[in-house]
C-alpha cells in the first residue's frame, strides 16, 4: 500500500481544506480524525473534552487513529502517490500514542500557518455574550477565562509558540503556508513534497 499523506498543524492552519483538495489531486481517499471520532463517539472533539476530560479525549483520539489505520490496511493496494489524506486535530502533537499511529501510515506533513492568520479564524468563531462572556473558544484558550479579544490573543500566541516547536519535532516535512487562495497553497504543499523525497 502507498503511504498515506497527514496533514498536521495548529487548529484554523488549513488541514482539512488541504486534505480535501490534496485527495481529490491524488484521487484518493480524504480522511478526517475529529470526524472519524465523532463517528465511533457520538460526540465532537471538543464535547468529548468538555464532559469527559483530557483523558478520555485523548483515547478517543487515538482510537480514531488506529480506526483509520485499519480502513487503510483493508484497501487494495493503490496505484497513486498516496492511499489517503488525513488531516488531524490541532492539538494531537500531544498524543504520543495517535501520533506513533499516524506515523506508522505514512509521510507527517506540518502545515505551518502565520499566526496571526490562525488566531484571526479563532477570534471570527468567538462569540459575545450579553453578559460580556466570550463563548465558542478553543478548550485549551478557555481554559485560561480570557475577558477580551486582546487577551484571547495573548493565550493563543504562548500556545502557537509551544505548538509551533512540537509540529516542527515530530512532522518530517514543513510547509509554510501564506495568507494566498487554498488552491495556490496546495501548490506549496505539492512542492514541498516533491523536494522531500
Amino acid at each position: 500500500m502507498s503511504d498515506a499523506l497527514i496533514l498536521m498543524g495548529i487548529k484554523h492552519c488549513g488541514k482539512t481544506t488541504q486534505g480535501r483538495l490534496l485527495s481529490r489531486h491524488f484521487a484518493c481517499p480524504f480522511f478526517d480524525t475529529d470526524d472519524v471520532l465523532q463517528e465511533l463517539t457520538g460526540r465532537s472533539p471538543r464535547q468529548v473534552y468538555a464532559e469527559q476530560g483530557e483523558e478520555a479525549f485523548v483515547a478517543a483520539e487515538a482510537e480514531a487513529c488506529r480506526h483509520v489505520a485499519r480502513l487503510l490496511a483493508e484497501r487494495l493496494p493503490a496505484a497513486q502517490p498516496y492511499a489517503a489524506v488525513i488531516a488531524t486535530g490541532g492539538g494531537i502533537c500531544k498524543n504520543d500514542e495517535a501520533v506513533a499511529v499516524l506515523r506508522a501510515l505514512g509521510t507527517l506533513v506540518f502545515l505551518h500557518a502565520p499566526e496571526k492568520t490562525a488566531a484571526d479564524r479563532i477570534v471570527r468563531e468567538v462569540r459575545v455574550e450579553a453578559d460580556g462572556s466570550l463563548v465558542n473558544l478553543p478548550a485549551y484558550i478557555a481554559r485560561e477565562r480570557p475577558q477580551t479579544l486582546d487577551e484571547v490573543r495573548a493565550s493563543f500566541h504562548r500556545f502557537y509558540v509551544e505548538r509551533t516547536e512540537r509540529y516542527a519535532a515530530i512532522c518530517t516535512v514543513r510547509v509554510p503556508l501564506e495568507p494566498a487562495s487554498p488552491e495556490e497553497n496546495m501548490q506549496s504543499i505539492l512542492r514541498a513534497l516533491a523536494a522531500s523525497r
